[in-house]
Order: C-alpha cells, then structure tokens, then sequence
C-alpha cells in the first residue's frame, strides 16, 4: 500500500477559500485514536520538513510515528490527504495563537507587536512551518494560496476594525497593507528564527513598528547628521 516517492501528482485549481477543502483524512472516535492520529500528524511534520514531500514515503511517517502502516490508513487514505490535513491543522493553530496573544491589546500598535511574536514563537515551536508551506505550491496550488488567504482575510478584518477606531488613517488599500505585514513578517522569521534559531532582537522589531506606524521618511523636526568626513573630505 506504500506510495513511491516517485510519483508526483498534479497541482489542484485554487480554491475560494480554506474552508472550501473538504478533508478527506478521517476523525478519531476515542482520545486514544486522537492520540494517535496526532503522532502521525507530528511524524508527517518532522518528515515532510526534512526530506521533502516527494522523497517522503508512507513508510517513513510510520516509522517515525512508531506505528503500523496499517493504522496510518485508517485515518488517512494517502500521503496527500495526511499533507493536506497538516497544513489544514498549521494554519488552523497559527491563527488559533495570533488570536490569542493579540486578545486585550490596548492599541493597532501592541497587537502588531503581540501578532508578530505570536507569530515568532510559532515558527520557533514548528520549525519546519516554512519548508512545508512551500512545497504546498508544488503539490496542491489551491491549498498553498487558501493557507495565505486565510491568514490575509482575518488580517484585513483587523485593519479595517483599526481604521473605523481612527487607529489607521483612510484612504489606504487594507489588501495591500495586510501583505505588505505578512511580508515583514515572513522574512523577519525567516532571517531570525529560522536562520538564527532566535527571536528577532528587539531593534528589529522597534524598526519594524516604527516603519509601519511612521513611516521611513525623515520628518522635518528629526535632527539633520551630517555624514562623516575623511581628512581629505570624502563621506567616510
């Protein structure tokens, strides 16, 4: 019943949204069935991280797992629905911890600051969230756009929220402010937590707050430094 590494299956046409997908994995009855989907799911992480999806086998993850490759059918039929499902379940928890770190925030500013850590501390304990998310634009297109969609609708939600508080100023396209903090907020994980193994230091995170709630044009009350000079008059 293995699958061959070899095989790769087509990219699937984008669905609306995330929620469009219909998981074909099958749901536990007892916790102890939960138990063990859960160990498959994690197996599948770690695996599908390491070695990529197409050179990961169904026997790999049970190995791993440290179950029968009979059990791993009983709560996926494929390799591909036991992806689906881990990226499903990626997107479903990082939402799941943005909401929650960002619940009491005082202002648009803390709940940037308390979205990106969230978001920091995620990577942190799901270190191969990148790798995986990527391949999805090679195995399953519509999956791969839904995981960024969703996360871009709630984004806006929350901005528009912001700019009817008068936290945001009008005028201001809210897609395109939501990705361009999606962006920031990728590379600085990618650049800190992924390459590093670290938190971004403070200064980055202050830099990028201040870049999106100030700008980075100089104001004309900001102290003018001259540039640095060599003895023989060049900019040092």
């Amino acid at each position: 019943m293995d699958e061959s590494r070899q095989v790769r299956e087509p990219r699937h046409a984008p669905p609306a949204s995330l929620g469009d997908y219909v998981s074909r994995a099958y749901q536990a009855k007892t916790a102890r069935g939960q138990a063990t989907r859960q160990k498959l799911l994690d197996a599948a992480e770690e695996i599908f991280g390491h070695k990529g999806y197409f050179e990961t086998s169904v026997v790999d993850i049970v190995r791993h797992a440290g179950v029968s490759q009979g059990t791993f059918y009983v709560y996926f039929p494929s390799k591909l629905d036991i992806f689906r499902e881990l990226v499903m379940q990626l997107s479903r928890s990082l939402r799941r911890e943005i909401a929650q770190r960002t619940s009491g925030a005082r202002d648009r500013r803390e709940f940037e600051r308390r979205g990106f850590e969230a978001f920091f501390d995620f990577v942190h304990k799901h270190r191969n969230l990148y790798r995986i998310v990527r391949q999805a634009e090679w195995i399953d297109e519509g999956l791969f756009r839904a995981y960024y969609e969703a996360i871009l609708e709630g984004y806006i939600r929350g901005l528009r929220s912001a700019q009817v508080a008068g936290e945001i100023r009008d005028g201001l396209d809210l897609e395109t402010l939501a990705l361009c903090l999606m962006a920031v907020g990728d590379y600085l994980g990618m650049r800190w937590v992924l390459w590093e193994g670290q938190s971004p230091p403070e200064r980055a995170v202050e830099t990028m707050l201040t870049l999106v709630f100030e700008g980075m044009s100089r104001r004309s009350r900001d102290p003018v430094t001259p540039p640095r000079r060599n003895p023989d008059g060049r900019p040092n």
